[in-house]
């Protein structure tokens, strides 16, 4: 096989514009008529928000690399100011979809079902009197108009606001701008009185009633823009004389960065658009021409109607078995929980279980538990009134040890965890702020406990953050172990949040920045060396975004050799499958849902003696080398075959499933006549049924529903004849004899004898040896013989 270059640009999808073909995924599911409308809108929204993340990190990213000349490539060969004109152009016609959808199809099903976002003139004589007093009393003293002229410089405006750009003259007068900031303080959307699912948008309403706001000037134009503006504002660390200080002016700067993006109404005249470029500096790129609502995250407040006949049925996350008895409110449920996890690991699954009843329970615990010594937690994001924070707190009051690491630079979350950090400082709890040129990301927590047979270690590693809101919209993952290694190995991860180095000998956690690249790129050669030896060799990896170069070199290395490769990425994925000789063995899912797909699972089958791990870590070069991650191994097997149920269930989902294809375009998966199979539908399922059976696992895996061949324990390594040896046993014998009396099985299983045998493995019965040289497991006789039948008959 001939060696490629593998750092050929053309094998490389461009990071940003793979972003925006996540957001149109998102974007077809808000136009999916299988939604049901208030689901659609909610992705509308959804849209929306992430769009304005977007071009306040990555664009505003691309337009100061522009501004600084960098003219070095990606991957994929683009230099910064192509990938600007690129985005530009892509997105933009994403915009328009979503405008002309909502015009012309949802907001009329919206009005027929009874939810109206009204104009004025759609109201009565009498309703557009009342409204007009409203705005008089209640929106009209509030409102500031900021007039452009000799006698007044150009106004302020914020990042993300909505405003109204009007135009007007008295008497012979060139025209005059003046911008009129929309409230942010008042509602968007104004109920109409009398008809609670009625309502008109505050903007229309103000224009309606510009009289009484700018009396006797002639209003010859009233349009709305909003600005985007850079959120890639940065200082440098090594300094800076206080992270505090650094964090806060980077929010001050935030507020008058680069304006990135302009969105105007699409007949705004010339006059007023010229002012905005001129003043703001924005390029004719730049400009985003809307029909229609300029901003959709406000109707998120339409999505909270009580209309459950427009809505999906509602999901609440429930209990987990193995803590349904236990709580934290009698006298012996702190010590409880921790008996629960001390018999086996437990694997919590957000939304699908309660991060109440799991994560927060156990915080609590540890906060109220007399033997409990010291709590230590790594906070990224927390609910802005939140509950983790509180059983800190109730710790330190306790009298245990606490110590939290809150990182200042989680973007977006700055303010809120500046004001986290001086609560907890004011209850003398030891904070660590963050690690120059490192972020922390990882999501663990440490509990110590005094026990009869001495100090023991509880810890809790999870895919998603301490945030008790973003739980019940995001799929997480979570290990509550007692294991000491995974302790021991805690221990150092927190010293180093306050102490000056992070140590690189880790017993079981995978750590980024030191080990955690190492034994990915270890893991990913390891299937492949195994697939050169012409045995079965397979990768699945589920992440949120795979953007590091690195290991996609890996991963086409490992397809070449062979390697069967699933990944299931749900963003950002610079890997191109399907081509030939390169990645054919790869095949690249993404999963658009109801809940945010974003737990993080590796497997890797290791010749047959499979492992398994969860955590923080994306593939990304920012995950791999420049944040703090913890990603640990789950070794139970039931735990495993939770994690087995999720990836195969992932990759037979046939409604919320999209599948790249090698120009980086996506195609939905239908189920054409087939049973609809959707993931987060199965494991609410799932998750009820586990409830409903008692003590046990959090999921009920349903094994009939999903048919796959990834191992959860270690496969039989012996030959043939060790095979054959193991079909002496007394139920394969009997197997055998049922099989001899009927004349169908006999001819398959004795002339290819050599070729099957029973597996070491406690959910795989059967395995085939196949004409390429690997191996097939299989749960059932009939599944065997029908492999041999196909392979050699």
């Amino acid at each position: 096989m001939s060696e490629r270059d593998l750092t050929n640009p053309e094998y490389y999808l461009n990071r940003e514009l793979s972003e925006l073909a996540f957001q149109e995924r998102v974007l077809c599911e808000g136009m999916d008529e299988r939604n049901p409308p208030l689901e659609r809108l909610r992705f509308l929204a959804f849209f929306t928000k992430n769009t304005d993340e977007f071009f306040m990190k990555r664009v505003g990213g691309l337009k100061q690399q522009i501004e600084a000349d960098v003219t070095e490539t990606t991957p994929d060969g683009r230099t910064p100011k192509q990938q600007w004109r690129e985005v530009l152009d892509t997105a933009r016609p994403l915009f328009r979809q979503q405008s002309a959808y909502w015009q012309n199809t949802l907001k009329p099903t919206l009005a027929d079902e009874g939810i109206e976002i009204c104009d004025l003139d759609d109201l009565s004589a009498d309703k557009r009197e009342t409204v007009r007093t409203y705005f008089e009393e209640s929106i009209l003293p509030t409102l500031t108009p900021l007039s452009f002229d000799p006698a007044h410089p150009f106004p302020f405006i914020s990042n993300l606001s909505l405003s109204l750009a009007v135009l007007s003259s008295d008497e012979a007068d060139d025209p005059t701008f003046t911008r009129i900031k929309i409230p942010s303080n008042q509602p968007r959307l104004i109920a109409i009185p009398d008809r609670t699912d009625r309502y008109i948008l505050i903007e229309e309403l103000i224009e309606a009633n510009l009289d009484l706001l700018l009396p006797d000037l002639d209003i010859r134009d009233v349009s709305k823009f909003k600005v985007t503006r850079n959120a890639e504002v940065r200082r440098n660390e090594e300094v800076a004389e206080d992270l505090i200080d650094m964090v806060e002016e980077v929010l001050e700067q935030r507020r008058f960065a680069t304006v990135v993006r302009l969105e105007v109404d699409a007949d705004m005249p010339a006059e007023s658009l010229s002012t905005l470029k001129a003043q703001l500096d924005v390029h004719d790129r730049e400009v985003f021409y809307r029909e229609g609502p300029i901003d959709f995250e406000d109707f998120f407040e339409l999505t909270e109607l009580d209309r459950p006949d427009l809505k999906r049925s509602s999901w609440t996350p429930r209990a987990h078995p193995r803590f349904r008895s236990v709580t934290s409110d009698t006298q012996d449920g702190p010590m409880a929980i921790f008996d629960e996890i001390r018999e086996g690991d437990v694997l919590v699954h957000h939304p699908y279980h309660s991060f109440e009843g799991t994560v927060q329970q156990f915080l609590n615990a540890a906060a109220n538990d007399p033997n409990v010594l010291a709590v230590k937690a790594a906070i990224y994001r927390t609910a802005s009134d939140s509950k983790v924070i509180q059983s800190l707190i109730d710790a330190a009051k306790n009298g245990k040890q606490v110590a939290v690491m809150v990182e200042l630079k989680a973007r977006f979350d700055e303010k809120n965890n500046l004001e986290w950090v001086r609560q907890l400082e004011e209850e003398g709890i030891h904070v660590a702020y963050g690690t120059v040129n490192l972020k922390t990301h990882s999501k663990t927590a440490l509990v110590v406990r005094q026990e009869d047979d001495g100090v023991r270690l509880y810890s809790h590693v999870g895919t998603g953050n301490y945030h008790s809101e973003t739980a019940k919209g995001y799929s997480d993952l979570g290990l509550l172990t007692a294991n000491q290694d995974i302790g021991h190995d805690l221990t150092k991860v927190f010293n180093f949040f306050t102490g000056p180095t992070l140590d690189d000998r880790f017993r079981k956690l995978l750590i980024a920045p030191v080990t955690l690249r190492e034994r990915f790129t270890e893991m990913i050669r390891r299937e492949a060396d195994y697939a050169d030896a012409g045995r079965r060799a397979r990768i699945v990896v589920k992440v949120n975004g795979l953007e590091d170069p690195s290991m996609v070199e890996e991963l086409y290395r490992a397809s070449r050799a062979g390697v069967e490769i699933d990944l299931i990425v749900r963003d950002i994925c610079r890997l191109r499958p399907g081509i030939e000789r390169l990645s054919e063995n790869i095949t690249v899912h993404s999963i658009v849902g109801r809940f945010l797909e974003h737990a993080r699972i590796f497997y890797f089958e290791n010749g047959g003696k499979p492992e398994w791990y969860i955590g923080s870590a994306d593939w990304m070069t920012r995950n791999l080398d420049y944040r703090v991650e913890a990603v640990t191994p789950v070794q139970g097997t039931q735990l495993r075959r939770q994690l087995r149920f999720i990836l195969e269930s992932s990759m037979a989902d046939n409604r919320r499933r999209w599948v790249m294809q090698s120009d980086g375009s996506y195609e939905q998966i239908s189920p054409g006549d087939d049973p609809v199979r959707d993931i987060q539908e199965i494991l609410m399922t799932a998750t009820k049924a586990a409830l409903d059976r008692g003590n046990g696992s959090g999921l009920m895996v349903d094994t009939d529903l999903i048919e796959g061949d990834l191992l959860i324990a270690d496969a039989s390594e012996t030959d043939a004849d060790a095979g054959r040896e193991k079909s002496d046993d007394s139920t394969h014998d009997e197997t055998i004899t049922q099989a001899r009396s009927d004349g169908g099985e006999k001819p398959v299983f004795d002339a290819y004898s050599e070729y099957w045998y029973r597996p070491n493995s406690e959910i795989y019965d059967w395995a085939v040896r196949t004409t390429d040289g690997e191996r097939r497991y299989f749960k059932t006789r009939e599944g065997a013989r029908n492999r041999l039948q196909s392979e050699y008959v």
